[in-house]
C-alpha cells in the first residue's frame, strides 16, 4: 500500500510526528500535480466553518468548503469528477479532475445539475517548490499512498480520515491511530 515516490493522484498521509505544523498536522492530501518543478495538492479532511454560497453569492447551494492549504488561502480550487460537464478541466487521474469552467459551474449548480458529491471546494492550496517534497518525505514528514477510492475520494471528508488511513498502514502507525491530537492535553 505504500508507495515511496510522489505523483499526481497518490495521497500524502501526514507523519505523526508531525505534530507542531498546524496546517498539516492529521492530514491526508490529494496530490493534484507532481513535477520538477514543484508540487501541488489538497488537504481532504480539513472542512471549513464556510459554505460555498458563503464565499460565491451567485451559487444558491450551500456546498462545503474546505482548507485545501496554507498557500493563496484567499483564492477558491475545486476537484470534481464530471470533467464532460465541466470544460478546461485537467485530469489529475482515476477519475479526478482539477478545475474548469468558473462560470459554467455556478449555473450547473444552481440548476442541480452537479451536487455535492461529485465536487469538492477548497480555500487555499497545499504547495511545495521543486525538491521541497522530497526532502520532506527524506524527513518521514509524508508517507505516499494509492488513492485506492479512485473519483470516490470526493467523498472522503470524514474527521476521521486521518486515523483510517493510519490503521490501514497498520504496524507502528495503529499505536498512532488513538493517540490524542495533542499528546500534551492527555
Amino acid at each position: 500500500m505504500v508507495d515511496l515516490k510522489p505523483q499526481k493522484g497518490k495521497l500524502l498521509i501526514a507523519e505523526p510526528t508531525l505534530t507542531g505544523d498546524v496546517s498539516f498536522n492529521r492530514s491526508v492530501v490529494l496530490l493534484a500535480e507532481h513535477s520538477d518543478e514543484g508540487s501541488v495538492g489538497f488537504i481532504l479532511n480539513k472542512p471549513l466553518d464556510y459554505h460555498i454560497n458563503d464565499l460565491v453569492t451567485e451559487i444558491e447551494i450551500p456546498f462545503q468548503v474546505y482548507n485545501g492549504g496554507p498557500v493563496e488561502q484567499d483564492n477558491l480550487y475545486f476537484i470534481h469528477k464530471v470533467p464532460d460537464l465541466i470544460s478546461n478541466s485537467i485530469e489529475i487521474s482515476d477519475g479526478i479532475y482539477w478545475g474548469g469552467d468558473f462560470e459554467n459551474l455556478i449555473d450547473l449548480i444552481n440548476k442541480g445539475i452537479i451536487s455535492e458529491g461529485d465536487i469538492r471546494f477548497f480555500l487555499g492550496y497545499s504547495g511545495w517548490s521543486s525538491l521541497q517534497l522530497d526532502q520532506e518525505l527524506l524527513s518521514k514528514s509524508w508517507v505516499v499512498v494509492k488513492n485506492d477510492y479512485e473519483s470516490a475520494i470526493i467523498h472522503k471528508s470524514s474527521d476521521a480520515f486521518w486515523k483510517e488511513k493510519m490503521m490501514e498502514l497498520g504496524g507502528n502507525y495503529l499505536l498512532w491511530s488513538n493517540a490524542p491530537e495533542n499528546p500534551n492535553l492527555n
